[in-house]
């Protein structure tokens, strides 16, 4: 919310020193976060000039300039001459003149130069040039802005234009602080400024007369509400839409952000910005017929004032007149019906919708408006009323219209429930011993109705508290409490940290998780975490081995409508990562995520409308009901590798990353988790044939390893393979069983023996070292395949597979002869099983 600084002293008193920091440390204490400062960014001599004469000269390229003769009074060199392109002014008018030294938005610093065979001694400047709006309609006449001043007089501060704008970041619980009665009540809050309420006016005042009542439609109610609860209308006749805006309200229009789009809209959006609450302007002789608000009937379709034709949902809350569709509520108005320069009667309209109906529609339609963004955060329900008289009185006085009787008032009464705050709850909660009268002072500050209960009840000592119309936020005695706090400051809340219960800390599953995270990222790996959202095709792709089509959840209201289904699999957020960093050049990547995945079973259908009421702890079913409604959530640890290991180098070609270092980050997840993975040959649809395999721990099947299908890496646009893994990390942890205690080390050296053997070509390395360490015996301390070789001296069909073994005893030094025996035993269990034989 930008807060023009000349709006808000009208509000509240501002001291006249006060700098936009120290506005910014006063906002900033009671809960709004400091964005930038906006401002008009002029410096220098700029004045009001007379137009004394001119001459038109016409040029080589085809433009005619105007050498320009122009007063800008004794005190600023009296009359200079100047070259202006623009031909929308006369001799006599007086015009803003912008003189050597001065400095204009962009910045565009103004010089005496020549140009066009004469030395322009200044510029006559255009309201785009001093930042007061986007069109460049010509040279800004000061007489058509109805703005009269001597010549010479400084046009900076005539046109508003040394004013600034603190930006301010409101929360979406306190809607009501986009709008400067909201904004200069919490300034007075913080410093204890008086503050003037904008809205209080006389209600016999604010009566809208006959004539106009709006109709509600309630045949279709979306969840029992009809969506709209105030909506008032006043009629002014006899306006001028040609009439100017006055300078002082473009220029807090402009910082604010908005631009001026002639007289009536802008006295619409000035009030928006003034009391918060959006109102719509229709042109009073376009209306056909009443206004009914309903609902949309599916399919049908309107023109918003952006031009766009929009198919409506059934859940729309429309404006209608007997023509149709003529507002999309609290969004954007119709086409049909919008004020124009034609426009000589207007009807105004100020209302509060339900904010649900209005975030949606806008989100649905994606069209975000300064409406939308007030509506769907809650609009003070007493305030319509003001709002469309508040805008009818500025048409009388700026657009030169009458105001009427007719008008309408459709409302409902406001009923706001008190808050029961017993009196030891807010110190109990914040940590401060705040007093009651310091409890009841921040209240009644921030409008609240606040009454003492009656000690000798069996409530005991407090108060019932009624929020004030504009903060729907405040619901319960936490959000109470929270006022208060913020009111009193909160650096009177102590920095005490809890001291934890004894006995307590990470679950043995979740110290596993940590483990294995940390583990991945110290052997290299990067842990990307990515969105939980993603595709049928992708979650049938990777969610399954043979590709075939799985249950799914798909969300009713997803971010991405691209993407609405919860993720099966980690792989394709993987992908989305390696994805985006190749496109940036970051195209060697060994990444890793574990994050939980979603197993729908089969036939089951989650998801529930029963949600139970907050600040009350649910009941052993209700929660047993929710869970239910959930599907079942693994967490699985996935990596991914694509590009190059180490990169090409003098003497040393690139490497790239291959199933190797795949399987190497499958050792270190095994051994973070404290179990053995097996590794056997296997298939999946996502990943190349013959260069899949299957992990395992004691027979139980945990995860996959292998490079990914060609055809699936392309349509990942990855330049090159990948490799992939994905582990049901829950699932190793549970099998991994109770943590056991790390043996002690030998003091005795290792006698080390390789052995090769030779064994048909279709059995498992794998299972060929389990021979041997079974076989070897206790003495046997680490066996690890070396090598792999099929070719010349080895028979067809068979292989020959070499082993690195390590012995070790813990009570004596090995010798070479007991090293030797170990290792036949072992190899005699390897020839009894597989038929393997010793290679000469």
């Amino acid at each position: 919310m930008r807060v023009p600084l000349s709006w808000l002293r009208e509000y509240v008193d501002v001291a006249e020193d006060a700098t936009p920091d120290d506005v910014f440390a006063s906002l900033v204490s009671v809960g709004f976060e400091e964005e930038e400062l906006h401002g008009f960014d002029i410096t220098g001599p700029v004045v009001v000039g007379q137009v004394l004469s001119f001459e038109d000269e016409p040029q080589a390229n085809g433009k005619t300039i105007r050498w320009c003769q122009v007063d800008v009074g004794e005190a600023n060199g009296g009359v200079r001459g100047i070259v202006c392109g623009a031909h929308n002014f006369a001799v006599g008018d007086k015009v803003v003149v912008t003189l050597p030294g001065a400095v204009l938005p962009g910045p565009f610093p103004i010089a005496a130069r020549k140009t066009y065979g004469h030395v322009s001694d200044g510029m006559i400047a255009s309201a785009r040039e001093l930042g007061l709006g986007d069109e460049h309609n010509g040279i800004l006449i000061l007489a058509e802005l109805g703005v009269d001043a001597p010549v010479g007089a400084d046009a900076i501060a005539l046109l508003g234009l040394d004013d600034v704008a603190v930006d301010i970041n409101v929360t979406p619980d306190r809607g009501y602080a986009f709008s400067m009665r909201g904004v200069a009540r919490e300034y007075s809050h913080a410093t204890g400024a008086v503050f003037r309420d904008p809205a209080e006016r006389d209600f016999a005042e604010l009566q809208p007369g006959t004539g106009r009542t709006a109709v509600v439609d309630d045949r279709a109610p979306i969840r029992g509400n009809v969506g709209a609860t105030e909506f008032v209308t006043r009629v002014v006749r006899g306006v001028d839409p040609s009439r100017p805006t006055p300078p002082w309200m473009i220029a807090r229009l402009s910082l604010a952000g908005m631009r001026s789009l002639g007289v009536l809209i802008d006295i619409t959006n000035y009030v928006m910005l003034e009391l918060g609450n959006p109102v719509h302007g229709y042109d009073l002789d376009k209306l056909d017929g009443g206004i009914v608000i309903r609902r949309a009937a599916q399919g049908e379709k309107m023109v918003t004032l952006d031009g766009q034709e929009r198919t409506l949902h059934a859940e729309d809350l429309l404006i209608t007149d007997g023509s149709g569709p003529i507002g999309l509520a609290g969004v954007m108005g119709g086409g049909t019906t919008e004020m124009s320069g034609t426009t000589r009667n207007v009807l105004i309209e100020a209302a509060t919708f339900d904010p649900t109906t209005i975030a949606r529609s806008a989100r649905r339609h994606k069209l975000p408006s300064e409406a939308s963004k007030r509506f769907e955060r809650g609009v003070d329900p007493l305030i319509p009323f003001v709002a469309a008289r508040r805008v009818a009185d500025l048409m009388v006085e700026l657009a030169g219209g009458t105001l009427t009787e007719e008008g309408g008032a459709l409302f409902s009464e406001v009923l706001i429930a008190g808050i029961d705050l017993p009196a030891a709850f807010v110190p109990g909660l914040i940590g401060v011993d705040y007093t009651e009268d310091e409890i009841v002072g921040a209240l009644e500050m921030i409008g609240a109705e606040v009454t003492a209960v009656d000690p000798s009840t069996d409530s005991g000592t407090g108060w019932v508290v009624i929020p004030p119309s504009w903060r729907p936020d405040l619901t319960d005695k936490w959000t109470l409490a929270e006022e208060v706090a913020r009111i009193h400051g909160l650096d009177r809340i102590p920095a005490a940290l809890p001291t934890p219960p004894s006995g307590r800390g990470l679950t043995e599953l979740q110290q596993g998780r940590r483990r294995v995270a940390n583990a991945l990222a110290a052997a290299g790996l990067v842990e990307t975490p990515a969105f939980p959202f993603t595709t049928q095709e992708q979650n049938d792709r990777h969610g399954s081995a043979s590709g075939e089509r799985l249950p799914g959840v798909r969300l009713a209201n997803p971010l991405d409508g691209q993407a609405p289904y919860l993720r099966r699999s980690l792989i394709p957020g993987l992908l989305q990562t390696a994805h985006r960093n190749i496109a940036r050049g970051l195209v060697d990547l060994a990444i890793f995520e574990t994050g939980v995945v979603f197993l729908p079973a089969p036939g089951v259908v989650y998801g529930t409308d029963e949600v139970p009421p907050l600040g009350v702890r649910p009941s052993d079913e209700t929660l047993a009901a929710l869970n239910a409604a959930i599907p079942p959530q693994a967490r699985h640890v996935a990596a991914l590798f694509t590009g190059h290991v180490t990169p090409r180098q003098p003497g040393r070609a690139a490497e790239e990353y291959g199933l190797s270092e795949a399987l190497d980050a499958v050792r270190v997840i095994a051994d973070a988790a404290g179990v053995a993975i097996d590794v056997v040959q296997g298939s999946r649809a996502a990943l190349h044939p013959g260069r899949a395999g299957v992990l395992q721990v004691a027979g139980t099947e945990v995860g996959y390893v292998g490079e990914l299908h060609p055809a699936v890496a392309a349509d990942a646009d990855l330049p090159g393979r990948a490799v992939v893994l994905e582990l049901d990390l829950d699932g190793v942890l549970a099998l991994a069983g109770a943590r056991v205690a790390a043996a002690s080390l030998s003091t005795y050296p290792a006698a080390t023996q390789d052995v090769s053997l030779v064994l048909d070509v279709a059995i498992p390395a794998a299972e060929v070292g389990e021979a041997l360490a079974e076989g070897a015996g206790s003495l046997l301390e680490a066996v690890r395949l070396v090598d792999d070789y099929r070719g010349e001296g080895v028979p067809a069909g068979s292989k020959s597979l070499s082993f690195a073994l390590r012995f070790r005893a813990d009570d004596r030094t090995l010798t070479a002869a007991e090293a030797t025996e170990a290792k036949l035993a072992g190899v005699a269990v390897a020839t009894e099983r597989f038929g393997a034989q010793i290679r000469d």
